[in-house]
């Protein structure tokens, strides 16, 4: 019986041995994609680095403290910089209200009430109102002009905003 119990013990440990090995020599699959040089991996984060939350879905006011817009998109480039946001402005509810452009630079941090982030742009809500809008095309993910068709739907339909997950 213990003869018994010991070839069943081995014999499980050799199948594993060899399902693991079978799993290591497994042949890259052909659809595969290319991912680039292995990524670095950071043993800290950056010391002066901020969170995209701290602009993302955020109130925009003026310097005479009016609310004048909403950050709808943060928009990077392909160096991982941030280069404009879209700003909602106008509106009740998100209906009516127009989406325009601004470059990063053109709003400022600051902080109140208890080191509370705090954005401030140098405008007005009737300037951003008068800028020209964008809308965002969901098919080529990327923001175009309103006038512009959208690759969805009926150029009449306004393409609908990126969806926050």
């Amino acid at each position: 019986m213990a003869r018994l119990a010991s070839t069943a013990i081995v014999l499980a440990i050799a199948l594993a041995a060899g399902t693991a090995q079978a799993q290591q020599q497994r042949p890259a699959t052909s659809g595969a994609r290319e991912a680039g040089p292995t990524a670095q991996i950071l043993t800290s984060v950056p010391q002066n680095g901020m969170t995209v939350t701290h602009w993302y879905k955020q109130n925009v006011y003026d310097p005479s403290d009016n609310k004048i817009g909403e950050i709808m998109d943060v928009l990077v480039d392909r160096d991982g910089r941030i280069g404009a946001f879209i700003v909602g402005v106008g509106g009740f509810l998100g209906a009516g209200e127009k989406d325009v452009a601004v470059p990063f630079n053109a709003v400022q941090m600051t902080t109140k009430d208890k080191n509370k982030h705090y954005l401030v742009m140098n405008s007005t809500k009737d300037a951003l109102k008068n800028a020209k809008g964008f809308k965002y095309d969901r098919t080529n993910m990327t923001w175009i002009p309103e006038e512009q068709p959208a690759t969805t739907g009926s150029p009449a339909a306004p393409a609908q905003r990126p969806v926050n997950r």
